[in-house]
Formats: structure tokens, sequence, C-alpha cells
């Protein structure tokens, strides 16, 4: 993750979008200060081993966490048919 003045930020912990719209929302990154939320607006370019922002490094250090937002669930495979049944199909991600 690279500051649009050449300064290295951090690393993409993760990324947001909203794949059935067609939206994306943001990157999430891990700094020295934390993890951090950068709103799509602000990311200039994303290739195969960098993303390169459109603030500078100075206007990254105000960045916001990230809100929790929506809790997000998997497939539980280890419940089975009877607990697929009950509702315990899905589990919460951590």
């Amino acid at each position: 993750m690279v500051s649009s003045d050449g300064q290295d930020l951090g690393r993409v912990e993760r990324v947001l979008d909203n794949p059935k719209e067609h939206i994306f929302d943001g990157i999430v990154i891990e700094t020295a200060s934390g993890l951090r939320f950068v709103d799509a607006p602000e990311v200039g370019r994303i290739t195969n081993g960098s993303v390169t922002l459109t603030i500078d490094s100075e206007e990254a250090t105000a960045l916001p966490e990230p809100d929790a937002g929506a809790p997000e669930y998997e497939l539980n495979t280890r419940a089975g048919k009877l607990g697929r049944f009950f509702g315990g199909g899905w589990k919460k991600r951590k």
C-alpha cells in the first residue's frame, strides 16, 4: 500500500466489495497504528503487487478505523444434516 507521495503505508488486510451489485467499497489496511479504512475514491490504482492511493502520507495518517459492519457468516460443514435442519448450518466468521 503506497501513498501518492510514494510512502509505504502498510499492507492490505481485506477488500470490501458487494459482488452482487459489482460495487467496490474500499480497502482495510494494516498500518503501524492499527487497521484503517481507505474509501474507494481514495484508491488510485490496484496492480498485482501494489495498491496506490490518491492521497498523500499526511492525509493517510487521518484515515478512520474500519466500522465493524454487518456480521459475516460461513457454511458450518461440521453441523451435519440434523444441525442444518435446526439452523446450525451457518457459523459466524471470525
